[in-house]
């Protein structure tokens, strides 16, 4: 059995052994691509952002400018409204087209515009109630703004139920996809609070032993060649 043992022994030392696999080069060719990968995602995500930072500029300072100047034809229903869906009710029943379009049309696309923008600006504000809050307080300030030093505007309650309005259609169905789609790796603190959960309960899972089914044995009898 020994000098078997040692022909074994020396026909492997004998034999050609397989080099190595050389892995240094492809591993730093993948890490090279995932660099610039993540630096042009990068640079795409930062231009994209601040694409998003000048139009969101550029739409407030057209409010601004706008809503400054009172319109002639609003004069008649510039009065201070805190019923809701009042002054809405008056422009459809007797107002012009001009100033439906105006008043009502142009308080929606303004909450679109902040639905769209503000989650594509940081994912910090990506949620409809974030969203929400951001545009009514928008709204309120400019309601105030007008109120209190502009001559023939009025605090009105429906212009910041309708920026609202206009702020959930700009999200839901564009904002929030974008939005997801610019800042994929982020997370909420309540969705990390609950990924944390999961993970603890899958290591739970995983280190209480699993109950086997035993099989039972079958006890075989030999034969004895007497029998």
């Amino acid at each position: 059995m020994g000098q078997v043992d040692s022909v074994e022994q020396a026909a492997r030392k004998k034999a050609p052994q397989k080099a190595p696999k050389e892995k240094a080069p492809q591993d730093g060719a993948r890490r090279t691509t995932l660099h610039w990968r993540t630096r042009s995602a990068r640079a795409t995500r930062l231009m994209l952002s601040s694409l998003a930072l000048v139009l969101l500029i550029l739409i407030v300072l057209q409010i601004l400018r706008t809503t400054f100047v009172p319109s002639p034809g609003s004069v008649a229903f510039a009065h201070t409204n805190l019923h809701p869906f009042a002054t809405i009710r008056l422009y459809l029943r007797d107002g012009t087209v001009q100033q439906k379009t105006f008043q009502i049309g142009g308080n929606i696309a303004i909450g679109v515009a902040l639905g769209f923008l503000l989650p594509q600006i940081t994912p910090y504000l990506r949620g409809l109630i974030r969203v929400e809050i951001v545009t009514v307080v928008f709204a309120v300030l400019v309601e105030l703004l007008q109120h209190y030093f502009i001559a023939g505007s009025s605090l009105n309650a429906d212009d910041v139920i309708l920026a609202a309005a206009g702020a959930a259609l700009g999200y839901i169905p564009l904002g929030r996809m974008f939005g997801m789609r610019l800042y994929p790796d982020h997370l909420h603190w309540w969705q990390r609070r609950l990924a944390r959960s999961i993970e603890r309960r899958r290591g739970r899972g995983r280190g209480r032993p699993v109950p086997v089914a035993e099989k039972p044995v079958r006890v075989v009898k030999k034969k004895t060649s007497g029998s």
